[in-house]
């Protein structure tokens, strides 16, 4: 959030509803009283306990006073009681941003290094990935994630936070085991034609090439063309891994099956440009350019945030009727009991 502009304070939303504060009092005032049915008998052996005791529940203090202030607690609470805020300016960029996330089987390959330790290429992206998202306050940003079949995992939405929360809690094979990296530009471009931002950006990131899917991937860049999006693209993966077979240790090249051609055919296409990143380092600096190329550069908008307050008083009520509920009720003026 940004600077404080002013400051917020106590309120109430509908302060027109505590004139009901005192409509019992008039209603009694206004209303006659119940006709009377007569007296009933009631034996008890316990009469002689009570007889000295006619005044009845309903005539005491104290169940007045709790009643009193039951009710004018609940016209309290109904007055929608708040606390407002400082006022705070909120950057706005004007620009819709999907991350398009691959999470394939082969995103399992363990040739990335994280912390001195071996780690899969999902892990590093999840992490990299997550802290560009949440540097990207004032944008709307949405998430992807695609596999054998693509789907929109986050909305666009202002609120980065819970966007990159959800990209940390992707797992490999959420959406099939291969790749479908024309569906996934095809979904992106579907959600942002719905937005009349000003622009429009994905950042898809895979290690292999199109293996599933309806829509081929530079058909699927042509249509985010004619739309006016631009898309980056960025392959990831090592070049160089070691693995243990029969016949002892070889180095083998993890990403073969990248599809670098297409992948800088499609950025190529919408205005955007393609990256490979080979390790987490690679990756981070790979972001830190997309910061540059795509700044947060905004305009200004202001929030107020608003808390309820009604709950507590509408609490404090709840209690005072329980409260008067255990107080119970003698009998009163109206019953006439005989000894049994």
């Amino acid at each position: 959030m940004g600077d404080v502009i002013t400051d917020g304070g106590f309120t109430l939303a509908w302060p027109w509803l505590l004139a009901l504060a005192p409509l019992p009092w008039l209603l009694r005032w206004w209303l006659p009283e119940a006709a009377s049915r007569g007296y009933l008998a009631l034996r008890v052996p316990w009469y002689g306990d009570v007889a000295g005791d006619r005044r009845g529940t309903l005539r005491r203090p104290a169940w007045h006073v709790l009643a009193a202030l039951a009710w004018l607690l609940l016209v309290f609470a109904a007055a929608r009681p708040q606390w407002v805020g400082e006022v705070q300016s909120l950057p706005v960029t004007g620009r819709d941003l999907l991350l398009a996330v691959d999470v394939s089987g082969s995103m399992d390959t363990q040739d990335m290094v994280w912390q001195g330790r071996s780690v899969n290429r999902l892990s590093v992206v999840k992490r990299v990935a997550g802290d560009f998202v949440e540097r990207r306050r004032g944008d709307r940003v949405g998430l992807v994630l695609f596999g054998s079949r693509a789907y929109l995992q986050t909305p666009l939405t202002f609120d980065t936070e819970t966007t990159a929360i959800l990209l940390a809690e992707s797992e490999i094979g959420l959406a099939g085991r291969e790749t479908a990296i024309g569906d996934a530009i095809g979904l992106a471009v579907k959600r942002l034609r719905e937005d009349a931002a000003s622009d429009r950006v994905l950042v898809l990131l895979t290690d292999g090439a199109n293996t599933s899917g309806e829509v081929q991937p530079l058909q699927a860049a042509e249509f985010a063309a004619r739309e006016g999006m631009t898309i980056y693209t960025v392959g990831v993966g090592a070049d160089e891994m070691m693995v243990q077979d029969f016949f002892g240790t070889r180095v083998v090249n993890p990403s073969a099956d990248l599809d670098e051609e297409t992948l800088e055919a499609i950025a190529e296409r919408t205005g955007g440009r393609y990256f490979r990143a080979r390790d987490a380092e690679g990756l981070a600096r790979i972001y830190e350019i997309l910061d540059e190329l795509e700044p947060v550069e905004s305009d200004v908008e202001v929030v107020r945030p608003v808390d309820e307050l009604f709950q507590w008083p509408l609490g404090c009520a709840l209690v005072l009727v329980m409260l008067a509920g255990l107080v119970g009720v003698r009998p009163g003026a109206g019953m006439r009991m005989e000894a049994a």
